[in-house]
């Protein structure tokens, strides 16, 4: 079903300042020191089994195991000391929530995060790991927006969004602009998840910028297309009712955000990959590239292995955006018992 396009009051604050490509330049100063600077790699028998270069980007490697402690910090360390004392609040399904939680302790301040209650353990731990508080919640019946909101309201913090705030993208924005300033050729094209789309967001900024001539695509879980039909209407689509729970925890938004989606209007499409191949690309991730990739984080490896885009003859450089998987659900799946759909 389409949804208003029109900014919602809630957004008003951080509506002031608009994403942009200086946007990115200045987070990349903003974080510089606190976040990893991710390495780009290849790996020989990828290439010569896809019959091109494909250039890694291992944000697995970030701080608190995934690409959102770029977005998370640059927000977070813009807090005015009053802001501060009063703390933050988030919501997540995981790894924005391990970000804001790693970002507040670095910056000194509080930090709760709303979390689904079916979220990775792994996930919830590495939160209070990092000292935030969580507040459960059921994805299926309650608005994780709405308790944040009310939370915030309540205690005074600062709401921090996962996607929808212009220093979120922009800080996002830094894993585009590494990639280009680290790889020693044009790329061709470039394979990233999306799920509320800050991280394609802030790709898509860079890459307008400095390499606008660049395929950009986003995959997305199958049954979790919102962004391609989205993009098909024209307008803000949600996915169909109904659908079945996908092992990409991280990629289950029910809609692009209202300020990423503009921005990603310039992606060349959207190619979206099943839970079966999801689990291919994270057994092919530990097996071969000796990498322990989640599994939303592995869509963009699903989408090249399962041959959704052309790679022969040519540069293609994909995110691998996150690796805090499961335990039990890595070791399903990299002992061949996964099935997709079963319980886990």
């Amino acid at each position: 079903m389409p949804l208003a396009t029109r900014p919602s009051a809630a957004l008003d604050a951080v509506m002031t300042h608009t994403a942009s490509f200086s946007g990115v330049l200045d987070a990349a100063r903003q974080i510089a020191g606190a976040a990893v600077r991710t390495p780009l790699i290849e790996s020989p028998a990828l290439n010569a089994h896809l019959g091109g270069r494909v250039l890694i980007k291992a944000e697995t490697l970030q701080v608190a195991g995934a690409f959102k402690f770029r977005g998370a910090f640059n927000r977070v360390s813009r807090l005015t000391d009053a802001e501060k004392a009063r703390g933050v609040v988030a919501y997540s399904s995981g790894n924005h929530a391990q970000a804001v939680a790693a970002a507040a302790k670095q910056m000194g301040t509080s930090a709760i995060i709303v979390m689904p209650a079916d979220s990775p353990r792994v996930k919830v731990e590495g939160v209070i790991a990092f000292g935030g508080e969580v507040r459960s919640y059921d994805r299926w019946s309650e608005s994780r927006e709405a308790i944040g909101e009310e939370i915030a309201r309540t205690r005074g913090s600062v709401l921090v969004r996962p996607f929808d705030d212009p220093f979120i993208i922009e800080g996002q924005g830094t894993c585009g602009l590494e990639i280009l300033e680290q790889a020693d050729a044009p790329i061709d094209q470039l394979l990233c998840g999306a799920s509320g789309g800050g991280l394609m967001a802030g790709i898509n900024l860079a890459f307008a910028e400095r390499s606008p001539d660049t395929q950009t695509w986003a995959i997305e879980p199958a049954a979790y297309d919102d962004t391609r039909r989205s993009l098909e209407a024209g307008e803000r689509m949600t996915y169909p009712p109904g659908a079945a729970p996908s092992i990409c925890d991280a990629l289950m938004s029910d809609r692009p955000g209202e300020l990423t989606f503009p921005i990603n209007r310039r992606l060349s499409g959207v190619l979206t990959v099943t839970d079966a191949e999801v689990a291919e690309a994270v057994r092919y991730a530990f097996r071969t590239l000796k990498l322990v990739v989640e599994p939303g984080g592995a869509v963009s490896l699903a989408a090249l292995l399962a041959g959704r885009v052309e790679t022969a003859g040519r540069t293609t450089a994909i995110v691998l955006s996150g690796g805090n998987i499961d335990p039990a659900l890595f070791a399903a799946i990299i002992e061949d018992r996964f099935t997709p759909g079963a319980p886990e």
